[in-house]
This record gives C-alpha cells, sequence and structure tokens, in this order.
C-alpha cells in the first residue's frame, strides 16, 4: 500500500509546533515557519533576546500585563532573514497562534502576503482589518489525527524499553 504524503499546510504547520518546543516563555509557547515557494527561509519562536536570561529559568518581566524580555516567534523568523539576507517579501508563514497587532504590523511591512495559523489567540479586530485592507490572504489549519499517525517517526526514533 502507498503511503500518504501529508498536505504542505500541515507539513509547515507541524514543524512551527515543532518550533515553539524551544519557546522560553513560560506563559504561551509560539512557533513560526517562513515558507516561499514551498521552502523554509526561517523559523523563530518567542524567547529573550540572545544572551539575556530566560522566563523560564528567572520568571517573567511584566510590565502592564506583557512580559518585557519576550521576542515574538513571528518577529524571530523576520530577523533572521534580516540577519542573513534572505528577503521576506511575497512569502507566507506558518504561525501556531494568531499573530498580534504588532506582529501583523511587522507581518505587513515585511510583505509577507499569506498568514496560516493554528490557533486563535487574542484576534485583534484591527489587526483583522489591516490584514483584508492589505490584502493577506489569512487561513486557519486544522491537523487532522490521521495525519499524525501516518507520520514516520517511529522509523527514526528507537527508546529503550
Amino acid at each position: 500500500m502507498k503511503k500518504k504524503r501529508i498536505p504542505w499546510d500541515q507539513y509547515f504547520m507541524l514543524q512551527a509546533i515543532l518550533v515553539a518546543s524551544r519557546s522560553t516563555c513560560e506563559r504561551l509557547s509560539v512557533g513560526s515557519v517562513l515558507v516561499r515557494n514551498k521552502r523554509v527561509i526561517a523559523c523563530g519562536y518567542n524567547g529573550s533576546v540572545s544572551g539575556d536570561v530566560h522566563c523560564i529559568d528567572e520568571g517573567c518581566y511584566m510590565v502592564d500585563g506583557h512580559c518585557q524580555r519576550t521576542i515574538h516567534a513571528e518577529m524571530n523568523a523576520i530577523l533572521q532573514c534580516a540577519k542573513f539576507g534572505e528577503s521576506t517579501d511575497d512569502a507566507e508563514i506558518y504561525v501556531t497562534d494568531f499573530p498580534c497587532l504588532q506582529c501583523t504590523k511587522m507581518l505587513l511591512q515585511a510583505g509577507i502576503k499569506t498568514i496560516k495559523y493554528l490557533r486563535e489567540y487574542r484576534n485583534s479586530k484591527y489587526a483583522e482589518a489591516l490584514l483584508k485592507k492589505g490584502h493577506v490572504k489569512v487561513e486557519k489549519v486544522q491537523i487532522e489525527r490521521e495525519q499524525v499517525d501516518n507520520l514516520p517517526f517511529s522509523e527514526y526514533l528507537s527508546f529503550d524499553k
């Protein structure tokens, strides 16, 4: 029997979920994957600035309900592109959670044309309006149980019993 290949949206979203596992935020783990022409150009997760302490080690540095240490996953992915000279124009992003207003504005300015997300998270009506005005395609991605069950992890992993 021929194996079914996982669809592109689920393939990239599962990568975003894996990237989120590197998050150093105590409150929410978020991962993002920037893609152009079915090729990953950058990944990002939410966490502290390089060289700073991590919230999982020192606790969150909260001011007005927001952690001051945290760089959002989308921003980290965009910054990776800036650091290594990769254009984000016309790219798409897969992110585990709907982008906040600040990330939405950044993604618009970076030329992202498609945002695919897994979970709703405090969706800003203004962010949604900006995305519509900017003609950015926004899609919620579903991952079905059988798509995960058919992944070949057992072929690559061995656990001592």
